[in-house]
C-alpha cells in the first residue's frame, strides 16, 4: 500500500480539525478547549519560527553563491538576468490582480475576523509606516539586532550584500564560509524537517481554534484564497507563452510540444521532474542543444516564476485579511523581495519554501506570519497551479534564449 505523503497528511488534519471546530461551534463546547488548542497549535508554529532566521539567511547566502557559480558564461549570465526581470514581472502583474480580485471578491467580515481571532497579530502590524521609514528600515545600520528582533526585510538585504562581498574573496576563503552556511542550511532544515512530521497535529489544533470560532464562514475565507492563488499563476504562464513566441515558435507546434509537458507537469507537480519532457519539447521548437542544456536545467533550479507571483498573492490577501492598506510603493516593495527569496527555494521541499519565502515578504509588507501555519495545508491544492506555470515559464524562457543564441550566431 502507498504510504500517505506529508502534504496529504497536513491536509487531512487541517480538515479534521476544521470538521471537530465546527462540531464544537454548532455543541457550545467549552471555551477552554478552543483556548488549548489554540495553544497547542501556537507552540508547534513557535517551534517552526525559531529556525527562520538562521535558514534564511543560510538558504540565500548559499543560493546567491551558487548562483554567482552558475553565472559563469555569457548564456548563464544573461539567462539569470532575463529570470529575474520575469519573476518581477509576475510578481507585479499578481499584485495588480489580486488587488482587482480582492475588490469583486472581498471576505466577509466574520471570516476575517475569525482568522484574525485563531492567529492573532504581533503588536504594531497593521499600523502605518511611512514609507520613507520602511524604505530606510531595508539598510540593517546593525544587522545583529535584526536578527534578533526577526526583522526579515533588512535581514535579506544584509544577506545578499554579504553573500555578494564573499564573492569577491579568495577561493579559499569562498570555500570556507559557504562550507559553513551550507552546513547551517542544513542543520536547520533537518530542525525544520522533524517540526514539521507533527504539522498534521499542528494544523490540527489551529483549524481546530479557527472552525470553533467562525462557525459556518469558512467557505467565505478559504474558497476565495485557493481562487485568487491559482489565478495568480496565471501571469507567469502567460510569460512562458509570450516569450516562445517571441522566440518564433508558431502557435500550433509550440501547443504540439507544450502539452506533453504540462501532462508530466500536472501528474507529478514537480518541475524536476518535468526537466526531461521539457528538453524534448525544446529541440522539438529548434531551440539550440547548447541553450535548452544549460537554460532549462538552470531554470527548474532557479526560476520559480510562480512563487514570487503566487506569494505576493498571498500577502495581499493577508493584508485584506487584517485591514493593512498597501499602496504602490509598498507593494513595490513586496515585489521585491518577493522575487529576490525565490532563489532560497531551489533544492528545499516546498513545505519548508512555503515559509522561507513567505516570512520575509510578510515582514517587508508589515504583516502577521501566523496566518501562514492555516494556509500551509492548502498548498498541495494549489501546487498544481504553481507547477503548470513554471514549466510554461521555463519552457519559453529557452525557447527565447535559443532563438537570441541564434541570431547572434547569424549576425556574427
Amino acid at each position: 500500500m502507498r504510504a500517505i505523503s506529508a502534504p496529504a497528511r497536513t491536509l487531512s488534519g487541517f480538515l479534521l480539525g476544521l470538521v471537530l471546530g465546527a462540531a464544537v461551534s454548532r455543541l457550545h463546547g467549552p471555551a477552554s478547549l478552543v483556548a488549548i488548542a489554540q495553544t497547542l497549535g501556537g507552540l508547534w508554529l513557535d517551534a517552526l519560527r525559531m529556525t527562520l532566521v538562521p535558514l534564511i539567511f543560510s538558504l540565500l547566502f548559499v543560493a546567491v553563491g551558487q548562483t554567482a557559480q552558475t553565472a559563469r558564461g555569457a548564456l548563464a549570465a544573461r539567462a539569470l538576468l532575463l529570470f529575474f526581470a520575469l519573476l518581477l514581472t509576475a510578481a507585479a502583474l499578481s499584485a495588480l490582480a489580486a488587488f482587482l480580485f480582492l475588490q469583486a471578491w472581498p471576505i466577509p467580515r466574520a471570516a476575517a475576523q475569525a482568522l484574525r481571532s485563531a492567529a492573532p497579530s504581533a503588536a504594531g502590524v497593521g499600523e502605518a509606516v511611512p514609507i520613507t521609514t520602511l524604505v530606510r528600515s531595508f539598510v540593517p545600520t546593525n544587522p545583529v539586532r535584526s536578527a534578533a528582533d526577526g526583522a526579515m526585510g533588512p535581514l535579506v538585504v544584509f544577506a545578499l550584500v554579504f553573500s555578494l562581498a564573499v564573492t569577491r574573496q579568495s577561493p579559499k576563503r569562498r570555500a570556507a564560509l559557504m562550507d559553513f552556511f551550507d552546513a547551517v542550511q542544513a542543520s536547520m532544515l533537518t530542525i525544520v524537517q522533524a517540526v514539521l512530521l507533527i504539522a498534521p497535529l499542528g494544523v490540527f489544533f489551529l483549524a481546530l481554534a479557527l472552525s470553533a470560532k467562525a462557525g459556518a464562514n469558512l467557505t467565505g475565507l478559504f474558497a476565495p484564497y485557493l481562487v485568487l492563488v491559482c489565478i495568480a499563476c496565471v501571469p507567469g504562464a502567460l510569460i512562458g507563452f509570450v516569450l516562445a513566441l517571441a522566440g518564433r515558435a508558431r502557435p500550433l507546434a509550440l501547443i504540439k510540444a507544450w502539452a506533453p509537458v504540462e501532462v508530466v507537469a500536472l501528474s507529478t507537480q514537480s518541475s524536476v521532474a518535468s526537466l526531461p519532457s521539457m528538453l524534448v519539447a525544446a529541440r522539438a521548437l529548434g531551440t539550440p542543444e547548447k541553450a535548452a542544456d544549460i537554460v532549462l536545467p538552470m531554470a527548474v533550479a532557479l526560476f520559480r516564476i510562480s512563487n514570487p507571483a503566487a506569494n505576493i498573492a498571498i500577502a495581499s490577501y493577508i493584508a485584506h485579511i487584517y485591514g493593512v492598506a498597501l499602496d504602490p510603493a509598498r507593494l513595490a516593495i513586496g515585489v521585491v523581495v518577493a522575487a529576490t527569496v525565490s532563489l532560497a527555494g531551489a533544492g528545499v521541499a516546498s513545505s519548508v519554501t512555503f515559509f522561507t519565502t513567505m516570512v520575509p515578504i510578510c515582514a517587508a509588507l508589515n504583516l502577521p506570519i501566523a496566518p501562514l501555519a492555516l494556509l500551509l495545508p492548502l498548498e498541495p491544492l494549489i501546487d498544481f497551479a504553481r507547477t503548470s506555470a513554471n514549466v510554461t515559464a521555463d519552457l519559453g524562457a529557452a525557447v527565447w534564449m535559443g532563438a537570441r543564441q541564434v541570431e547572434v550566431s547569424e549576425a556574427r
